[in-house]
């Protein structure tokens, strides 16, 4: 996770603390500080409770959550939600019904849990299931583990019809490796699903879902409108800026159109 160090010597100076004093209330050496707030270390979360207490703020203060790459792992996230809230491992993992030892290694990330397992978690803590999911890492596992448990399908399995090897599998659910396009393809059309969707935001589109209208809700569920919206997941770069640049003169041209009548 990348740890805000300009925030943590912000929030100091805005105390009138000096380097000395917010190490010594924080139990750090001076230079141990100096470097977190210069970004040259990267403290634990124990260490980032200390400096969170020695400010009296929260410890998301301190954090970026934000960004286009991973910076929190999902079982830091757990934890943190799971400590903001007040509850111990043995309450979290009582709420999932999963044991705590299991919690802690999912905090640990000694262990992958199942999709739905951080379900169950994310509903224990009132939190959105992107939270926990898109701040990890392996979001293409994670969507790949999901719907094959939904189809009933082991890593065998869908190896064994995509044409890949089951450790293959393994290693793209656990995040080890990242797929190719050509593996991507092969993987979707076994499981039924257009390549797009390993790689889309989903919580993103069932978000502008509910803003359209009936009609063209109804629209998207042709079977014609969804064989162009598979071939666009398909385009490159390229063609789709061709799509789009003809779909905005398209628009532009009926406009005027429109003005003359």
């Amino acid at each position: 996770m990348i740890i805000l160090g300009e925030k943590i010597r912000e929030l100091r100076e805005e105390r009138n603390y000096t380097l000395s004093d917010l190490a010594e209330r924080a139990g750090l050496s001076v230079s141990y500080l100096s470097e977190i707030e210069r970004g040259a270390k990267r403290p634990s979360i124990k260490t980032l409770d200390k400096i969170s207490n020695a400010l009296n703020v929260s410890r998301n203060m301190l954090i970026d959550l934000g960004g286009n790459e991973l910076k929190v792992s999902m079982g830091d996230k757990i934890r943190m939600l799971r400590e903001d809230k007040g509850l111990t491992l043995g309450a979290l993992a009582e709420k999932v019904g999963i044991s705590p030892s299991y919690l802690s290694e999912i905090e640990r990330e000694s262990v992958h849990p199942s999709v739905n397992t951080i379900k169950m978690i994310a509903k224990a803590l009132e939190v959105p299931v992107s939270t926990l999911m898109h701040s990890h890492e392996n979001t293409i596992g994670l969507k790949l583990r999901s719907i094959r448990e939904e189809q009933g399908l082991t890593q065998a399995d869908l190896a064994k019809k995509a044409g890949i090897s089951a450790g293959l599998v393994g290693q793209i659910e656990n995040g080890r490796v990242q797929p190719s396009l050509k593996t991507l393809e092969s993987v979707a059309e076994v499981l039924g699903v257009s390549p797009c969707y390993f790689v889309l935001d989903n919580d993103s589109i069932e978000e502008m879902l509910p803003s359209f209208s009936p009609e063209l809700r109804k629209l998207l569920a042709d079977e014609n409108v969804q064989s162009v919206l598979r071939l666009i997941c398909n385009l490159n770069e390229e063609e789709l800026r061709f799509v789009l640049n003809f779909i905005q003169l398209f628009k532009k041209a009926k406009i005027t159109d429109f003005r003359r009548d």
